[in-house]
């Protein structure tokens, strides 16, 4: 995803810091997205999906048992 999230950037012809800016997220936080952390806010990440016009959603499997303890 990191990947196709900086070729859009690119496609719209904005840089790191103006995207950053006109979606609402710091720069930090982007350039952690672009270079594929693992470990990112859901909602910082569904502002970039949506001002690129994507969504994101999260299904659960009927079929797992839910434990104490959730990973996603």
């Amino acid at each position: 995803m990191n990947i196709q999230i900086r070729n859009l950037r690119k496609k719209l012809g904005l840089t790191q810091i103006d995207f950053a800016k006109r979606v609402g997220v710091g720069l930090r936080f982007l350039r952690e997205l672009e270079r594929g952390k693992t470990t990112i806010r859901l909602d910082k990440l569904n502002q970039v999906l949506d001002f690129l016009g994507f969504h994101l959603e999260l299904t659960r499997n009927e079929n797992i048992k839910p434990s104490s303890r959730v990973e996603i």
